[in-house]
């Protein structure tokens, strides 16, 4: 009876509006507490706080300081808060990609950026298409002039994916064509442009011309398999892509010369120059190949802002 009523007691105390909080006996020390099992995405609860939105996706927020370069992993968005003296070249250096690659990304026209604006900064060239009605993987690919093959890779999908509108997918050196306008195109290298008589020099020895100009005052010029391919006149070099569809170019080269205009050799097999390194007229700046959109070996030559003489 002593027992019962000592029972009788606790509980009578346990539910009595004058009992406290500290009389209730506390677990023993030495007794497990029972836990609710972690969820899977705890640390990423936790962090809810660090990311940014942008365009409705969840972004780490990454705010990089000039001459930082980038610091995120290979396939991972970035974004950037420009700053006093930033300009979009200078930020399309640091972070590996093009300007227009930024441009798209964030609906700029031109080279006007602000201070204190935000750049969404994708990893690698190229652009983000946003699913609409009726679209594939085929059709996104000729739209923004991407290879199939990567998109499918980078974007982790089937030929045959099902897309869901609104869903984005990634065009690795993709390209957003421009609005056309009402105004008559410039023929290539037309006689508007000028002519600099002796300035350049054919950029292969012995060959053939297989295509006269087209796209950008380009010509296109046939040698052997790994035959060189010389700078067409001395300058610095602004473009070295060793690697990559890059919108059709392939393996390519840009030159920048002293009197304000470029010249460009693409479809290397490979690329013997790197970004600012000085070239003489004759250098050996790649090897032809067939890289990118070429249907055979050949080196399709440019010259931008010049008569091309070849």
């Amino acid at each position: 009876m002593h027992a019962n009523a000592g029972v009788i007691s606790f509980i009578s105390n346990l539910f009595s509006d004058e009992v406290s909080a500290e009389e209730i006996d506390t677990p023993s020390q030495n007794m497990a507490l029972l836990q609710a099992p972690l969820s899977p995405m705890g640390a990423i609860e936790e962090k809810v706080d660090e990311l940014v939105i942008v365009d409705d996706a969840a972004l780490v927020s990454e705010v990089v300081m000039p001459g930082e370069g980038k610091t995120s992993s290979d396939d991972q968005i970035s974004i950037y808060v420009v700053r006093s003296g930033d300009t979009l070249p200078a930020i399309a250096k640091m972070f590996g990609v093009t300007v227009n690659t930024i441009r798209w990304a964030n609906d700029i026209n031109g080279n006007t950026i602000k201070v204190g604006q935000t750049l969404v900064i994708l990893p690698i060239d190229g652009v983000q298409h946003v699913v609409k009605k009726g679209d594939t993987l085929q059709s996104i690919a000729k739209q923004h002039k991407g290879d199939l093959e990567e998109i499918m890779q980078y974007n982790n999908l089937a030929k045959d994916a099902k897309l869901v509108v609104g869903d984005i997918v990634t065009v690795p050196d993709g390209e957003i064509a421009a609005t056309p306008t009402p105004t008559k195109k410039p023929s290539s290298g037309g006689s508007k442009s000028p002519s600099y008589a002796g300035y350049y020099m054919r950029p292969i020895v012995g060959g053939i011309k297989s295509q006269g100009i087209h796209g950008k005052n380009g010509v296109d010029l046939v040698s052997h398999h790994g035959a060189n391919i010389l700078a067409s006149a001395a300058g610095e070099v602004i473009i070295a892509r060793s690697a990559g569809y890059n919108g059709g170019y392939g393996l390519y080269v840009v030159v920048k010369h002293s009197n304000g205009t470029q010249t460009l050799y693409a479809h290397m097999s490979s690329v013997n120059v790197s970004v600012g390194q000085k070239v003489s007229q004759g250098d050996v700046v790649g090897k032809m190949g067939n890289t990118g959109k070429s249907t055979g070996t050949h080196l399709h030559f440019e010259i931008r802002g010049a008569k091309n003489p070849f």
